[in-house]
């Protein structure tokens, strides 16, 4: 019965934790070696048989026939007169093969047995996910929401290892409840506390940058590369790609028809807006692209301290920067290059830099009103007061004060 009972254990890992047949065999043999080793001080002269397919082993030990007056070690020998107790033409010399089973090692050696069993089957199962996954880092992942945490979401694959999605690897308006199906990119793989610890994110640019290759057949079969890509998740995304093929327009391919192909990356990145831009090693060309949909007048770049100043017409200088910033920041980021924005005003077109009111107005909202693009006094009054106060989240006592200044230098 105690040899049901381990084989039945022993079947039930094999069938839940999906353990191959090689390594199965050895840690059940590991296992037993270990116990007849306490129990007969070696394990040298065992055989262990185990059958997989019907669930069972068999333990058989060897032992030389010597004289009776011979006999030293009763593990690995055997008395002449006991040898023929088995069989009658035993004789000095041979070797005898007898069973043994596992009663005979006692209740607590059975006990003892489980619980490596048990023990070693678990550890296995651990560095098999960890392997797994660490194999998988940067590929995408389809799991099943199964508990949501205020700093972290619970999702189980479709064999039900443990993955987590922690709160700052969401997208800010992502919301999931349990059941719900996820798509993440796996980014870390670590053990702690003695298990795996799978890391998701959603937020990664090689999360967007796999969603693109499972969009666009030109991406995934290599004709177009993606050389950079950078994001504000939830808000803005910038993509380089380039085409090593002329016949192909990397932008209009990952764009589709109709757009096509973007909407769906769109849409699991919840209405992310994604720019997609030709890559060039012409900088001024990258850096007026990296600034989309703005156009740009004319660029000066400074390439020891990686700068480039941007001169753009009154009306593109919003566009330039982007709601908080973002395209600017992007454009930044994707080039490599700090981009600061100027206007460009006509010969006639009289204005003032807002610096020169700073003996007026406080430094700080001077460096606010810059920060939406307003570098002089003609850029800020051409803003509505409602618009200036939501982009600045300036007091409507501040704007007041700064438009009557600004208005009293042109009356």
């Amino acid at each position: 019965m105690q040899n049901v009972n381990l084989i039945d254990t022993f079947l039930e890992f094999k069938e839940l934790k999906n353990i191959d047949r090689a390594t199965m065999m050895r840690v059940l043999e590991d296992v037993f070696r270990n116990v007849l080793r306490k129990h007969y001080g070696g394990d040298e002269h065992f055989d262990i048989i185990i059958n997989i397919d019907k669930g069972d082993f068999e333990i058989w030990r060897n032992r030389d026939v010597v004289a009776d007056d011979e006999f030293e070690d009763e593990y690995t020998q055997i008395k002449l007169s006991d040898a023929k107790k088995i069989d009658e033409d035993y004789e000095v010399g041979e070797e005898v093969t007898d069973e043994v089973t596992i009663e005979d090692f006692g209740r607590r050696a059975i006990l003892s047995i489980r619980q490596n069993l048990t023990s070693r089957i678990l550890e296995l199962e651990k560095e098999h996910i960890f392997g797994k996954y660490k194999d998988r880092i940067g590929e995408i992942i389809t799991g099943e929401v199964y508990q949501v945490w205020k700093r972290e979401i619970l999702i189980v694959d479709d064999e039900g290892n443990e993955l987590i999605l922690p709160k700052e690897e969401q997208i800010p308006s992502d919301y999931f409840r349990k059941g719900d199906s996820v798509r993440a990119v796996v980014i870390k793989v670590e053990f702690k506390n003695n298990n795996p610890f799978i890391i998701l994110s959603r937020t990664a640019p090689e999360f967007l940058e796999r969603l693109f290759e499972l969009e666009v057949p030109e991406i995934f079969d290599g004709l177009i590369t993606i050389k950079k890509i950078v994001r504000m998740p939830g808000e803005r995304a910038k993509v380089a790609v380039e085409s090593y093929d002329d016949r192909i327009d990397p932008v209009g391919a990952c764009v589709g028809m109709k757009g096509a192909r973007i909407h769906g990356i769109v849409r699991e990145l919840r209405n992310e807006n994604i720019d997609v831009i030709n890559y060039t090693n012409n900088l001024q060309l990258y850096i007026s692209r990296s600034l989309s949909p703005a156009k740009i007048s004319t660029i000066k770049i400074d390439e020891e301290n990686s700068k480039a100043d941007v001169y753009l017409m009154p009306d593109q200088v919003s566009l330039a920067i982007g709601k908080s910033g973002s395209n600017i920041k992007l454009a930044s980021l994707l080039t490599g290059y700090e981009i600061d924005v100027y206007r460009e005003l006509a010969e006639d077109d009289e204005d003032v830099d807002l610096e020169e009111f700073s003996d007026e107005i406080d430094g700080w909202v001077i460096d606010t009103l810059k920060g939406i693009g307003c570098d002089t006094a003609k850029s800020v009054l051409e803003i509505p007061k409602d618009e200036l106060m939501s982009r600045t989240d300036l007091e409507e006592e501040s704007i007041d004060d700064v438009l009557n200044i600004l208005k009293a230098e042109f009356e």
